[in-house]
């Protein structure tokens, strides 16, 4: 099993051990450390930050929102990272929800599977150099030559010379984009994964090519306390699958109830989105937290990764609190 560094994207400014628990993730074994954006930090600029101070560990965005940059722009930006790491990145995508593409960036949050497959067939093109850039679909035309088109447009080649084949990996929740990203993808970002409900994504990954990764972020905590530990995993269920979307349409509700917990995830979202937020924590079932999780006793926790050590996943991510914890949880997954 890999082990990655989750730092998410930043809160108010940037976590002030940023630099020295990364740094200490790669002296103890760690394979990648990951970056996010949403609306406040970008994936790409703490990467550089992170390049400059370590040696070995991977260095991916998870993820890099389409909307937010056009498939040209995100392959410099990835171009320039990978050569500045001398080849250590990982480029991660995702499309994000509807609030935030039409909300925060101002673009159509339409056909996103679409879109997907456009974008990434674009970063490979970039990617592999082999001709000038050209490249007509439904969301993307290079050149340009739709409205207000000057018609001078002209196909380019990168001319910094990249990696070939930068490792693309790609935040899917639903059947279809799941299914999507194992033939276009290197690798899978799961928002949840339970290794007890293997099933849930069976007949999407079944096909997946050799050496495709799954990385997933899952909550780890030597604690004697379970219960308080799986009551912070619980309230942060509770504010994606009840608030990070609309009614009837939050990618995260959708996932839960299909991976056995419908009821419980309806009622979560009601309860958020009218404003019972306390009570929306309550609703989210232990059980479930506790299977997206590994806390406990150092026993307890070797006995639950085994499922994890069993299943489709080959990496798992984690935002230890402090270097010590760090270190502890090298120890329980890398051995």
């Amino acid at each position: 099993m890999q082990l990655g560094l989750i730092w998410g994207y930043w809160g108010r400014s940037m976590p002030a051990d940023f630099v020295e628990i990364t740094v200490a993730a790669e002296e103890a074994g760690f394979d990648a450390v990951f970056s996010a954006e949403s609306w406040g930090s970008d994936a790409f600029t703490p990467l550089a930050l992170l390049a400059a101070h370590t040696e070995r560990i991977k260095l991916g965005t998870a993820v890099v929102q389409l909307s937010a940059r056009t498939p040209a722009a995100t392959a410099m930006h990835a171009v320039t990272l990978d050569q500045i790491s001398d080849g250590r990145l990982i480029l991660g995508l995702g499309v994000s929800s509807p609030q935030v593409v039409e909300g925060w960036y101002g673009t159509p949050s339409r056909r996103p599977l679409a879109r997907t497959r456009e974008y990434v067939e674009i970063l490979r093109r970039v990617f592999r150099r082999e001709a000038p850039l050209e490249f007509t679909g439904e969301h993307y035309q290079l050149p340009y030559a739709g409205d207000g088109a000057e018609g001078l447009g002209k196909p380019l080649k990168i001319m910094t010379h990249p990696r070939r084949e930068i490792p693309i990996w790609i935040g899917a929740e639903g059947p279809k984009n799941v299914a999507q990203t194992c033939e276009i993808a290197d690798g899978w970002f799961p928002l949840y994964y339970s290794p007890w409900r293997a099933e849930v994504y069976h007949d999407q990954i079944k096909d997946r090519p050799l050496g495709f990764e799954i990385s997933v972020n899952v909550t780890m905590q030597v604690t004697d306390d379970v219960a308080a530990a799986l009551q912070s995993v619980r309230a942060t269920l509770a504010l994606y699958i009840g608030g990070m979307g609309a009614n009837g349409q939050n990618y995260h509700t959708a996932l839960m109830a299909r991976m056995g917990f419908e009821e419980a995830a309806l009622e979560i979202q009601e309860l958020f989105l009218d404003g019972r937020h306390e009570e929306a924590v309550a609703a989210v079932p232990v059980e479930f937290a506790d299977e997206l999780s590994l806390v406990g006793s150092v026993d307890r926790i070797k006995d639950r990764l085994q499922a994890w050590e069993e299943s489709a996943v080959t990496m798992i991510n984690v935002r230890p609190r402090s270097i010590s914890e760090l270190r502890q949880i090298a120890e329980l997954v890398k051995g």
